[in-house]
C-alpha cells in the first residue's frame, strides 16, 4: 500500500494485482460489483476500481451501487506521492455515512480507522443499503 498526496487529492493506492485482490477480498466487493478490483482509494471516500476492460471509475465506499459510478481517468500517481505522517494508515470515516444522512463536515461524525475496520464499516453499511434498496 502506498499512500500519500497528489496535488489536492489524498491517494491511498494497492500495489500490483496480489494486494488489489486481497483487499478486494477483505472488502468483499464481489458481493457488490462482481466484475470490479478495487485499486484504491481517492481522498478516503471514493474507491477507485478497475473493470475487466482496465476501465477505471471513481465510485463513493457507500453505497456501492454502480448507479454512482464515474469514469476515472487513473494515472499511477504512486512515484509522486507526498506522505503525510498525520494520516499515514488511517482512513476518514464518516460514523453516519453521507447517503444515510450523515454530515460530511460535522467534526462528532467523523473518525479516523486503521483499513481492517473500514473494510468492515463498508460491508456492513452496503449491507444495509441494499437492504434497503433491493434492487441496487
Amino acid at each position: 500500500m502506498t499512500e500519500g498526496w497528489h496535488n489536492e487529492n489524498y491517494y491511498i493506492l494497492f500495489d500490483g494485482a496480489e494486494e488489489s485482490s486481497r483487499m478486494t477480498e477483505m472488502y468483499d466487493l464481489k458481493q457488490f460489483l462482481p466484475d470490479f478490483t478495487i485499486v484504491g482509494l481517492l481522498g478516503w471516500d471514493d474507491f477507485i476500481l478497475r473493470d475487466k476492460n482496465s476501465r477505471h471509475f471513481s465510485i463513493p465506499t457507500v453505497p456501492l451501487d454502480f448507479k454512482y459510478a464515474k469514469p476515472y481517468q487513473f494515472a499511477d500517481v504512486r512515484a509522486s506521492l507526498q506522505p503525510d505522517a498525520r494520516f499515514s494508515k488511517k482512513i476518514k470515516w464518516h460514523v453516519n455515512p453521507i447517503v444515510f444522512g450523515g454530515n460530511a463536515i460535522a467534526k462528532e461524525n467523523t473518525i479516523w480507522i486503521p483499513i481492517e475496520r473500514h473494510a468492515e464499516l463498508v460491508r456492513w453499511w452496503n449491507i444495509q443499503y441494499r437492504s434497503i434498496n433491493p434492487k441496487s
